[in-house]
């Protein structure tokens, strides 16, 4: 698309106009920017329509992406680069004088997610309508996301997310779209015409209705959809009846109950209360997502028993998983096909990634909790259930231990990995190690008994998002280096290799480094009024917060540099900055004391003089899509240093390696295939390997306590959290003391702490040698492409959907 920037001018003055009755000169930044998105969307709108039609009238095969969370984090500017309109944007809006980097600053980041299983569904929604894959993303549009964090006296307190406060200028509701939902009541089966029939009674209904926003593809007419979910009483919003008795709670009871289902995401599931909303939440976005889906279908004309050959439905990890029993009780209750035609087409649709081998991840349903909320869909979960165990019980005869296993019902719980396994054509991990631990470990027998279903997809980024967006100045630099054909094929970046030697382009890559790095130092004065020294490395580890992703492991090694620095402040190092940015999940309270040590020890070192400055901490509060794409081209170190087997992929390793970081790292996830690409020598590896790990839990022999007493620097380290090293009380570090000597240090923190420090030595060293670092940088660059989420999408679109490009003309 080309719109020059004298036509932007003129549109964006109506649009100022019809919208606030106001000029440019009197409008406010949020109206102005207010006004600029509805342009943009106004712009993408002709092609949003023209794919919808094309899709429909070609009868396209279409992907339904299914996830709980979609962290798009701001899309202005990713939407005036897929449109190829920015350059002519920022010029027109220069001239009204209006600085656009002021309006990205304006826009809030969706409350759509969290971390990187989010964040993957918004880089797959990113390629699938580069590439021109008919494919749609379904989920819920919460009021309120996870949580907006606040650090109070080095505390997390969380506060609503109100991201809606403002409006959404990129969706549209579409409630003639709407759909209902049903919970709760009982099923009365009776024979009708001769078939056995299901009726559902004395329910609780809910209105789902769609808020749309369009998926903009890379410099082509694509416009994909995300459609979200919004919970909406039906009818009695308000109780008139209840209000003149003087039963006010009662009046508002209904409204209030359904407006919860997408208030937040990830309901505290402590208790009772919370685990019974998301199994509502899921089961909401689920009903509505696929209802829609068939009734889109139905209006092509195409025959239902013909639904799997131009529909496919894809699992983001086991929340969507109820979505199994929902497609077969369409198919059998309302189209009335039998149940193995609709088994049929149901496995044929449905495919699902795994995400994670973590047991907490891998959610069971009490069966009398999913009884009661979901009944008709509990029979056709039992049904299923019946069926598969029957087949164990053929190949596997007088294996009774098996069969429990393997069973979907079990120990009192429906398992939804089970299920989705169970009910899926494909079962995909996200790396090459966690694949391998999921068919030989945590999922063996199901890969025995279906070897054919298992595949691995390694997880990718977009590049559109995580380069070109994020950090301008290091495009730049590429393109003037190999031309710009890597923006359409990522792994043409490794032609960047013939440079990595070259001292006049290692002095352009560190120049954009030193700029990037003076721009987040000035963000980190003027938000946190800390100062920090650009020429210093900036060591960073920015992601969720979960003991195995061994945020503490990190924060050790900086306390045990600090005493080393406070014993000789004369220590021959590069000044290093330490810098986290993470969530703890509210009813995780480990986590929220590990961020509490953060924040103190960064309060000890930050204020003590002695030590000349050397090292400082940051705790980055709020950590989003925008602050990554602020901090990630200003990395240095990526820190990717989870306890080995447990973390599937990541993505963000991806996304700093593109940012030409050098990662250190254990062998886990997708850092094993990023050291396979860049070679031994320009990454730095650490800790425990995969088997290691698995031999200790499988057959003890670790002692946390021994290396707590063996270990002179660990011993004072662990001792530091409780006898008054650091201004707190002497419980407050207790929980992360107990939890390390007296329940194992379950993450082999200690284990892996000698390992990780002659790891940092090393850092320190190579970048002391700065042709040798840069060209490091540069190789990780070079080979971050295939890492692209365009190639992981092709992947899943030919080895999984079985679907292909359409070019809308």
């Amino acid at each position: 698309m080309y719109i020059d920037k004298e036509t932007i001018k003129k549109d964006f003055k109506r649009k100022l106009t019809s919208m606030f009755a106001e000029d440019v000169a009197e409008s406010s930044p949020l109206h102005r920017y207010q006004a600029l998105g509805l342009l943009i969307k106004e712009y993408a709108s002709n092609n949003w329509l023209k794919t919808r039609k094309q899709y429909t009238e070609k009868k396209e095969k279409q992907v339904y992406y299914f996830s709980m969370e979609f962290l798009i984090g701001r899309l202005l500017m990713s939407n005036l680069i897929n449109l190829g309109i920015k350059d002519e944007c920022e010029k027109a809006l220069q001239e009204l004088g209006i600085d656009l980097k002021e309006l990205e600053e304006v826009e809030v980041d969706a409350g759509l997610g969290n971390g990187g299983l989010g964040r993957l569904a918004a880089c797959f929604l990113d390629s699938m309508a580069s590439l021109g894959i008919p494919g749609h993303g379904c989920g819920i549009r919460y009021n309120y996301g996870l949580f907006e964090q606040k650090i109070v006296d080095g505390y997390q307190v969380e506060i609503p997310d109100n991201w809606l406060r403002d409006g959404n200028v990129w969706e549209t509701r579409k409630e003639d779209k709407a759909v209902e939902v049903k919970f709760g009541g009982y099923v009365e089966t009776c024979y009708v015409n001769g078939r056995l029939t299901f009726i559902h009674k004395d329910y609780e209904t809910i209105i789902a209705v769609p808020y749309d926003m369009p998926i903009i593809g890379y410099h082509n007419n694509t416009v994909n959809t995300l459609r979200l979910w919004s919970a909406e009483p039906v009818g009695r919003e308000f109780d008139f009846n209840s209000f003149s008795k003087g039963e006010y709670n009662k009046a508002v009871e209904y409204k209030s109950w359904v407006e919860s289902i997408s208030q937040v995401l990830y309901p505290d599931d402590s208790r009772e209360e919370g685990r019974i909303l998301r199994l509502k939440q899921q089961y909401f976005f689920v009903s509505a997502g696929i209802q829609s889906i068939i009734r889109r279908f139905k209006k092509s004309g195409i025959p239902i028993q013909k639904f799997d050959e131009y529909v496919a439905i894809h699992i983001n990890d086991t929340h969507p998983a109820v979505g199994v029993a929902e497609l077969m009780r369409i198919l059998v209750d309302e189209e009335q096909l039998s149940w193995e035609e609709a088994w049929r087409i149901t496995t044929n649709t449905m495919a699902y990634t795994n995400h994670t081998i973590m047991a907490e991840a891998l959610e069971k349903w009490p069966i009398d909790m999913f009884r009661s909320i979901l009944p008709r869909i509990y029979m056709i979960v039992e049904e299923i259930n019946r069926r598969f165990v029957e087949e164990l019980s053929a190949r596997y005869p007088g294996d009774e231990q098996k069969i429990r296993d393997m069973a979907i019902i079990g120990n009192g719980n429906i398992r939804m990995a089970h299920l989705a396994i169970v009910g899926s054509h494909s079962v995909n991990g996200v790396a090459k190690l966690h694949t391998e631990i999921l068919k030989k470990q945590e999922l063996a027998n199901f890969y025995h008994y279906y070897p054919n279903k298992f595949n691995n997809k390694t997880n990718g980024i977009t590049h559109r998002r995580w380069l070109i967006q994020a950090n301008p100045r290091l495009a730049s630099v590429v393109s003037s280096a190999i031309g710009n054909k890597w923006i359409y094929v990522p792994t043409d970046l490794r032609r960047l290799m013939g440079f990595s030697k070259d001292p006049s382009f290692q002095k352009k890559i560190e120049e954009v480094k030193t700029a990037n790095k003076i721009d987040f130092s000035n963000y980190v004065k003027e938000n946190y009024n800390i100062d920090i020294d650009p020429n210093s490395i900036f060591d960073v580890q920015v992601k969720r917060l979960h003991a195995y992703k061994r945020q503490l492991l990190n924060v050790f090694h900086i306390m045990d540099l600090y005493y080393r620095l406070k014993e000789n402040p004369d220590l021959d190092i590069v000044p290093r900055t330490f810098i986290f940015g993470a969530k703890a999940s509210p009813s995780y309270y480990l986590a929220k004391q590990i961020i509490k040590l953060i924040n103190t020890v960064a309060d000890k070192i930050n204020n003590d003089t002695s030590i000349k400055g050397k090292i400082k901490v940051v705790f980055l509060e709020n950590y989003r899509v925008s602050l990554a794409e602020k901090i990630i081209p200003a990395a240095d170190v990526s820190e990717q240093i989870s306890t080995t087997t447990k973390e599937a992929s990541g993505t963000g390793n991806m996304k700093f390696m593109m940012n030409g970081a050098v990662t250190i790292a254990t062998l886990d996830g997708a850092n094993i295939e990023i050291r396979d690409e860049v070679g031994d020598d320009n990454i730095v590896i650490f800790g425990l390997k995969d088997y290691e790990v698995l031999n200790y839990y499988k057959n003890g022999g670790y002692s946390a306590m021994d290396l707590f007493k063996n270990d002179i620097r660990l011993n004072r380290i662990v001792n530091s959290l409780i006898d008054g090293t650091f201004d707190v009380s002497y419980n407050e570090f207790k929980l992360i003391y107990d939890h390390l000597l007296y329940q194992n240090d379950e993450f082999f923190v200690l284990k892996d702490f000698d390992s990780y420090v002659n790891a940092q030595n090393t850092i320190n060293d190579l970048y002391k040698n700065r042709s040798r670092w840069n060209e490091m940088c540069i190789c990780n660059i070079a080979n971050s492409g295939e890492f692209s989420s365009d190639h992981t999408i092709m992947r899943y679109s030919k080895g999984i959907w079985n679907t292909k490009p359409s070019i809308i003309l």
